[in-house]
């Protein structure tokens, strides 16, 4: 696999700063607590534990909790049917993923845990 290239990795950290900052504008604006968005915030980090059987266990357990299109989803679907009582919840998980990209972390290649679509280091 080649390695990312910069000025794409870079469009790609920028994104995740983008989501992260709107994530944490809609939480202030919902006005919920800092406290459980402090406590929560690493939540989706627990989708590393499948790691512990295999790396194609946890690459997909890690990536069905690190994409937009999970909670991006459920957050639609809360905001048609008009009960946003979990929508904190999203906009935390949207906040960690877009955190993780803004360091630099991504998607998981079944391969090993340091393959991922930022960045694609050689086996």
């Amino acid at each position: 696999m080649q390695p990312v290239a910069q000025p794409v990795r870079a469009l790609l950290r920028a994104e995740g700063m983008a989501v992260f900052i709107l994530s944490l504008f809609l939480y202030w604006h919902a006005a919920r607590s800092w406290w459980l968005f402090a406590a929560l915030l690493l939540t989706p980090d627990l989708a590393m534990l499948p790691y512990l059987l295999n790396s194609r266990a946890g690459a997909a357990a890690y990536n069905l909790a690190h994409n937009y299109v999970v909670p991006l989803v459920l957050a639609a679907i809360l905001l048609a049917s008009h009960g946003d009582r979990f929508l904190p919840y999203l906009l935390i998980w949207t906040a960690h993923i877009g955190m993780d990209r803004m360091m630099g972390y991504g998607l998981k290649y079944p391969a090993g845990f340091k393959q991922t679509h930022l960045s694609s280091p050689a086996v």
